[in-house]
């Protein structure tokens, strides 16, 4: 398999998911804004949210994966399919219970997330019944997680890259018709009903490919009987540290959250950065991680230590030729991405440049945000969960020191040093998963290194002094012209940004075929 075709298919996918997810954030920004409704809009809908990515496509896939990629690899595919028949059973009873849970105790999951609210009865309550409806989204995104993990160690990468599109396809109908649906005061409840089905779109979408395969689970009636099967109990003792891996990274967004709900409008302007920081993130460091755990995982299996190294080489080369403009861009044209993108109806000029600010600081982390996507796979697939447990701790302090710092000692950085804090603890976090990696050989870098740095760096500066010029002498917050307009002129910035950067690198001898890498 063509590993390079093969992240170009998901990246296509995804970017099409981040394109449908601009156009959201278009109508919730002209819709909404960052008014009181949609910071409690954006704090509910973080907690089931948080909730999906400690267990379902963090702690389970984490520990599902390989055991599913090594029952493949050497069990034959009876006892591949009783794993995933039994996993799916106490999954689908476990989350079952959880949503119940989970909606009857959405005042304490509100008052956690979003302290600050307590003060404006309103908005909490509001936040509170958002939180109900929002809550069952959780289980039907386990499942799709479970899904995803099958068809990815299958090599079945498009559909699962595809999915998110359907949530927000489902975010736009909503939006469109809130008002005749719900009426004025009360149409940011179609966001909440949007979330849910969305969450059932998106698991219906995986099912005929299951079926493809023939790995569409068959769920159980009796939990207690799937749980006695050892394979489901080697898959509960790897999410034991793996809940704690990344729950340190989930409790600082608990407490960024909890920072963000004393600042009036904070959560709609961290909500709108984190959106752009996510295009890029998504479209490299999510399609990399999904095809380089069940890769590694698979070389794993077979003892092939070199093409173990040499996997993890080529998704860092890429991260960094992709990663490092990507960080560029947002650092130096982050009011031209947000005043085009968002200033339109209830979105004004504050909000504009709070959130550009925001964007700038997810721009200083962004290479590590996506590193740490890259970097973690590499020992997930060793089945070693607890190096990056004991990593994530240390990130979590660093972390919410930088936040107590950017949030007491410079006033004028507390909404944008909490997206400072997360991008800055990532890079901690991928420093120390790189050399944990080294340092067990796990990964050998090949030659040429050095070289490589040197030639981004002198095509980042070309491309950054040129993003920092149209940032600085085009007034896009006064710029007079139709909504098309204005992206056509964002367009024509970015793309000549672009055009710099490869240029820059195809005259200092890079190639396409210098990055092609076959799975064996």
């Amino acid at each position: 398999m063509n590993l390079l075709k093969t992240l170009a298919a998901i990246s296509s996918m995804t970017m099409l998911s981040r394109v449908t997810g601009l156009a959201r954030d278009f109508l919730f920004a002209r819709m909404f804004g960052a008014d009181a409704a949609m910071d409690a809009y954006v704090a509910a809908f973080r907690i089931p949210n948080f909730f999906r990515r400690l267990f379902a496509e963090g702690a389970f896939s984490q520990a599902f994966v390989p055991i599913l990629a090594e029952y493949r690899n050497q069990k034959g595919d009876a006892e591949t399919r009783e794993l995933v028949d039994h996993v799916a059973t106490v999954l689908t009873w476990v989350l079952v219970f959880s949503c119940v849970l989970g909606v009857l105790a959405s005042p304490l999951l509100v008052y956690l997330f979003a302290s600050g609210f307590r003060e404006q009865a309103a908005k909490f309550d509001l936040t509170i019944l958002l939180t109900r409806i929002m809550f069952p989204y959780i289980g039907f995104m386990s499942l799709v997680a479970l899904a995803s993990g099958i068809l990815n160690t299958w090599r079945q990468f498009k559909v699962p890259a595809f999915t998110p599109v359907l949530l927000n396809l489902s975010f736009i109908v909503a939006t469109i018709f809130s008002e005749p649906l719900f009426g004025k005061e009360k149409q940011i409840y179609a966001l909440g009903f949007a979330v849910l089905i969305g969450g059932v779109l998106q698991l219906l979408m995986q099912v005929p490919s299951l079926i493809k395969i023939g790995m569409l689970p068959r769920i159980g009636l009796n939990p207690k009987f799937a749980l006695r099967d050892p394979k489901v109990g080697r898959v509960l003792r790897q999410m034991g540290p793996a809940v704690l891996a990344v729950s340190a990274t989930q409790i600082s967004i608990i407490i960024n959250s909890t920072w963000a709900s004393n600042l009036p409008g904070a959560m709609s302007h961290l909500n709108y950065a984190d959106r752009l920081m996510e295009l890029p993130s998504a479209l490299l460091g999510v399609a990399l991680g999904t095809i380089l755990l069940p890769s590694l995982s698979g070389a794993k299996a077979k003892g092939d230590t070199k093409e173990y190294s040499a996997l993890l080489d080529w998704g860092l080369r890429l991260t960094c030729l992709l990663a490092l403009p990507s960080a560029v861009g947002l650092l130096t044209v982050p009011e031209a991405l947000v005043s085009t993108l968002f200033h339109h109806g209830k979105f004004d000029a504050h909000a504009v440049l709070m959130t550009s600010r925001a964007v700038a600081a997810y721009g200083v982390g962004l290479t590590g945000l996506i590193l740490v996507k890259i970097l973690a796979p590499g020992f997930y697939a060793q089945q070693d969960i607890r190096t990056p447990v004991k990593i994530a701790i240390v990130v979590l302090c660093v972390t919410q020191a930088l936040n107590l710092l950017f949030y007491f000692c410079v006033p004028t950085l507390a909404e944008a040093g909490l997206a400072l804090s997360v991008g800055l603890g990532a890079c901690v976090n991928a420093g120390l998963l790189f050399r944990g990696l080294r340092q067990r050989g796990l990964y050998v870098p090949e030659p040429g290194w050095w070289v490589f740095i040197l030639k981004l760096c002198c095509a980042l500066l070309l491309m950054g002094a040129l993003g920092w010029y149209f940032n600085s002498h085009i007034d896009w917050l006064g710029l007079r012209a139709t909504s098309v307009m204005r992206c056509a002129i964002l367009a024509g910035v970015v793309l000549v940004c672009a055009f710099t950067y490869f240029a820059a690198l195809f005259a200092m001898g890079f190639r396409l075929r210098h990055f092609r890498k076959l799975a064996h």
